[in-house]
């Protein structure tokens, strides 16, 4: 038996009380800015555009910030006398020292003007750090105690549209660029169209009258395709995206040597009317040509299902991504397109349609201001990522009470806003569905006249274009199969 005396049992250290956590910041930083600015208010014009007060850590700081903003913006001088009469009866300067203070920062200084961009870059990456770990902190308390209609997936959502609005919070305040910038992008733009083997420079809706008066659709532009119902948006709107993703899907599987010149793209489109089924049901009743409501009720044969099975395997790898979310808010639907954007590319959205999509339903305002909300939601949308937007829009009642029933702007919805976010506004039009709802009594010569004018008008529609930014407004014929709901070329020739 050993005779070493046992050692005694180790007690662990006492808990030591938590270090509260400072967040990120840098006082003399804040402390030199504000001196050189005092010093020298040309300063000011020289740093980080995207500063602003509550960027800085003292809230003192940042009241002195604005006051020589304000002074400086009004072209009075801001130094330790101007500001000593602004701030007389501010308690929270007299804490800090007064004018002696103000005057201690100009002192200081006079040899750190040079550096003053470096200390407002430093002031503005500290604020940003400061805000990402409140945004944590709000997530984390979020997941912890979700809000009793908000569930895992509406937290994350939440997430992703506080960090990109935390990350684009300098994108969108670029100020001035000089035009050569502009000139060299515009005369890039103008040689891609030049060079290209087509009069198309945006992607090609394989609509080739509608494409030449468009010019195809071109990013950061916002397009209303607005109708009555029955009349084919969404058909025509599901013709485009599927004929933009078509060409992409061409475009990257032919050979290097025999590229189309139409190179398309991905498309998103936000269904919030009919489900991603019944959309896929029209594109396989396309392609395969066979009527979309006896594919549903199975009133098909097995050569037709063989038909059907081929067409669907074609279609597999289309670049289209359908949201079908109903009445999708317009934060989540943008938060949506980045986060699609950001994991396999975005080049065109379709949103169907307008009027239902929900705003932020602010107490007070009306659905006006609520459609105003969205549309310009959706034209910055269209600019941050620099892709078309086609939203689809309901007309009023109105146009049923005229004779001429092809639609007008004043027709929108709510078309104060509408009509002006809107880059281009397109209106489909179909005289046959007006007339074969007016036949007149049979063996009559007006039912006569009216067959010959039906006969007339049979599978053709219009795309009247009411407003386009940057080409002519006009009208171009389409040919309709209502059989597939599908719009194709009018041959001048038929």
């Amino acid at each position: 038996m050993s005779n070493q005396p046992s050692l005694p049992l180790a007690v662990p250290p006492a808990p030591q009380p938590a270090t509260p956590r400072v967040a990120p910041h840098n006082l003399e930083a804040e402390q030199a800015l504000l001196g050189a600015i005092l010093f020298d208010n040309e300063t000011y014009n020289r740093i980080n555009g995207n500063l602003r007060p509550h960027h800085f850590y003292d809230p003192v700081h940042g009241r002195i910030f604005q006051a020589c903003v304000e002074l400086i913006a009004a072209g009075d001088l801001a130094d330790g006398v101007t500001l000593r009469e602004r701030f007389a009866r501010d308690g929270g300067i007299k804490e800090i020292g007064g004018a002696v203070y103000l005057m201690k920062l100009m002192e200081a200084a006079a040899p750190l003007s040079a550096q003053a961009q470096s200390y407002a870059n430093i002031i503005y990456d500290l604020a940003l750090r400061r805000e990402l770990i409140r945004v944590g902190n709000v997530i984390a308390d979020l997941a912890e105690n979700p809000p009793e209609d908000h569930d895992a997936e509406d937290i994350i959502e939440e997430a992703e549209r506080s960090l990109f609005s935390l990350a684009e919070s300098g994108a969108a305040n670029k100020g001035f660029s000089p035009f050569s910038q502009a000139l060299t992008a515009s005369i890039e733009s103008a040689a891609a169209a030049y060079e290209s083997d087509t009069e198309v420079s945006g992607l090609a809706t394989n609509f080739e009258d509608l494409d030449r008066m468009l010019g195809g659709l071109h990013g950061s532009d916002l397009i209303i395709l607005a109708g009555r119902p029955s009349m084919g948006k969404t058909a025509l709107a599901l013709n485009i995206a599927f004929n933009i993703a078509k060409n992409k899907l061409h475009h990257d599987q032919a050979p290097e040597h025999e590229k189309p010149a139409t190179k398309g793209g991905i498309v998103a489109f936000f269904s919030l009317e009919m489900s991603a089924e019944q959309l896929a049901t029209r594109l396989l009743s396309d392609a395969a040509e066979i009527e979309s409501d006896r594919i549903r009720r199975g009133k098909i044969s097995a050569r037709e299902y063989e038909k059907l099975r081929e067409e669907a395997t074609n279609l597999q790898k289309l670049p289209l991504h359908i949201d079908e979310t109903g009445a999708i808010g317009i934060a989540p639907l943008q938060a949506r397109a980045r986060r699609l954007q950001r994991t396999v590319g975005l080049d065109c959205i379709v949103v169907d349609y307008l009027q239902l999509v929900t705003g932020s339903k602010k107490g007070g305002e009306g659905r006006v201001q609520e459609v105003s909300e969205i549309t310009q939601g959706l034209k910055a949308l269209a600019k941050d990522l620099h892709v078309p937007v086609i939203a689809l829009s309901q007309l009023s009642r109105q146009v049923e009470t005229r004779d001429d029933k092809r639609p007008q702007l004043s027709d929108l919805r709510e078309s104060g806003s509408i009509e002006q976010d809107a880059d281009s506004v397109l209106f489909v039009y179909r005289e046959s569905y007006y007339l074969e709802r007016a036949e007149p009594r049979e063996g009559t010569d007006e039912h006569i006249a009216w067959m010959r004018q039906v006969d007339e008008v049979r599978n053709q529609a219009e795309v009247i274009i009411g407003k386009q930014r940057h080409g002519p407004i006009g009208k171009v014929k389409l040919f309709f199969d209502s059989r597939y709901t599908r719009f194709g070329n009018l041959s001048n020739r038929s």
